[in-house]
């Protein structure tokens, strides 16, 4: 069994790698970032709960920009709010802007990057976490979110293609779908531009080599 310890990963690179690997490589590998309207409006949300504090509401104690690790999987990161319910057990809300009404495939993003968080807080804590909420700014709605095994395997594996994604020399190949055009790397990416190379390739390899 190896001990050594690993390097450590955002919590955020969790939610890049399930809505686009090559975003992931991009921003944590590449270290290159660019913003849009859409990065603006979750700038200007997260401006809500960046500063770190805690409060008390409705007799929970309600702590901001938490921060949070999880040695076991070797991730580090932030909890937008995380409430303490009144026997002690952690329960995050993490921020996010769009309508709580998305795409199954993007909501699941959220999912498991809440979930990572819930695994952060367990381990830190010591107590169970069976659900978290996702609080969507243009809804003004909480979507609860059930920390079960299958999220909580979701997360296992992410970590692990994250992690092997930023050991590695190769950058993900573009998507090229309509993920991207929401995307603020999109220009940097150039998807449109990359895929019909990568069909090019394709095509004048099947030339000379019938069986592709």
């Amino acid at each position: 069994m190896n001990d050594e310890p690993v390097d450590p990963i955002a919590l955020s690179a969790l939610q890049h790698w399930r809505y686009c690997p090559r975003q992931c490589a991009l921003i944590h590998v590449e270290q290159v970032f660019e913003d849009n309207l859409y990065t603006q409006r979750g700038q200007a949300l997260h401006k809500r709960v960046d500063d770190p504090g805690f409060e008390t509401r409705d007799g929970l104690r309600v702590e901001r920009a938490l921060p949070l690790f999880c040695d076991r999987l070797g991730l580090v990161g932030k909890a937008d709010v995380v409430e303490f319910l009144t026997d002690g057990t952690p329960y995050p809300v993490e921020y996010k802007h769009g309508s709580r009404h998305k795409r199954a495939d993007i909501a699941a993003c959220d999912d498991v990057q809440l979930a990572a968080q819930a695994i952060c807080l367990e381990e830190m804590f010591g107590r169970p976490i069976a659900e978290g909420a996702l609080y969507y700014a243009s809804s003004r709605r909480r979507r609860i979110v059930s920390i079960d095994g299958a999220l909580r395997q979701s997360v296992e594996e992410t970590v692990a293609a994250v992690r092997t994604s930023l050991a590695g020399s190769t950058m993900p190949p573009p998507l090229n779908d309509e993920r991207c055009r929401a995307c603020s790397l999109r220009d940097l990416c150039q998807p449109e531009a990359l895929s019909a190379d990568a069909t090019r390739t394709r095509t004048l390899s099947s030339l000379f080599d019938p069986e592709i």
